[in-house]
């Protein structure tokens, strides 16, 4: 899984942040106009299996309309790729997702 992650990450080091691992960066604002730098993609374990975050992105609807049909036995919410294992999905469309939440630029 990583190794997906890592492909498309190659200037900003990994960050670990409770039971996430996270690469890239982002600036994430909170309702009381407070910001903080958070990464781009996280990746974690759960009792479910396996979170993909893709933070950071304008449209909310992007990720399950683009990837929701195409990426197998996952959720796909505003954010979120959610699957039990690898082995379900087409990792393929996976990265894909990863690959345009790397690369996708911030508002702001």
């Amino acid at each position: 899984m990583q190794a997906v992650v890592h492909r498309w990450h190659e200037r900003d080091g990994k960050v670990v942040a409770n039971p996430n691992i996270g690469y890239g960066a982002c600036t994430i604002t909170y309702a009381d106009g407070s910001s903080r730098e958070f990464y781009r993609i996280g990746l974690s374990a759960n009792t479910t299996g396996i979170s993909v975050y893709v933070l950071g992105l304008d449209d909310k609807t992007y990720l399950a309309r683009t990837y929701g049909g195409s990426i197998g036995k996952a959720g796909v919410t505003g954010y979120c790729i959610k699957f039990r294992h690898l082995a379900v999905i087409n990792v393929d469309v996976l990265q894909a997702a990863i690959q345009y939440g790397m690369s996708v630029h911030q508002a702001g």
